[in-house]
């Protein structure tokens, strides 16, 4: 019996270490139904949620973004894998070059921006980009700064890739963003 016990106990505090464990990454990548699917493929990633963030404005929404971004915020276990990881899935699916959007989606909105939540994510964040500038030989547009603010988008904005798979596959193939990472980030 009280072998049973403390043999429920330690599976019960792991469990709740396993779960203090879990980081954020917040970033925005253009449009944030295209930021779900690539990081919800990721080995370690827990949960994507799209939402709005980095700015001032109260209340921002689809039709009323005000000066926020379109966000994903990522859910992850750094045991199986690490925000330097995550970063590279990151910049190798959006064009880090363009400071005016991405792809066809162009404005402030849509803008490519990293929301550090501590220094150590600061300093990797930094790190990646400064590496991907060095090899590609040219300034990255991607804004890296500190972690303000995030508010989910609307339900049907979650997993619209699912959801609306046809739709979802016309606005992305439409977007030409699959060629154009292809031909950015070609070695």
């Amino acid at each position: 019996m009280l072998k049973t016990l403390i043999l429920s106990l330690s599976l019960m505090l792991i469990s709740s270490n396993a779960m203090a464990e879990m980081k954020l990454m917040t970033i925005a990548g253009g449009c944030f139904w295209c930021m779900q699917p690539v990081f919800e493929s990721e080995e370690g990633v827990k949960k994507v949620t799209a939402g709005y963030g980095g700015g001032t404005s109260a209340n921002p929404n689809y039709e009323n973004i005000g000066d926020h971004y379109e966000l994903a915020q990522v859910e992850y276990d750094p045991a199986k894998i690490g925000y330097e990881e995550l970063l590279k899935v990151y910049f190798y699916n959006i064009d880090a070059f363009d400071a005016g959007g991405q792809f066809y989606d162009r404005g402030h909105q849509y803008q490519t921006v990293i929301f550090y939540h501590d220094d150590e994510q600061k300093k990797l964040a930094e790190k990646v980009k400064a590496e991907l500038e060095k090899q590609k030989g040219k300034k990255i547009a991607t804004q890296i700064l500190p972690y303000k603010n995030f508010y989910p988008a609307e339900d049907y904005h979650q997993d619209y890739y699912k959801k609306n798979p046809e739709r979802f596959e016309a606005y992305h193939e439409g977007s030409g963003r699959d060629e154009k990472l292809k031909a950015i980030w070609a070695k």
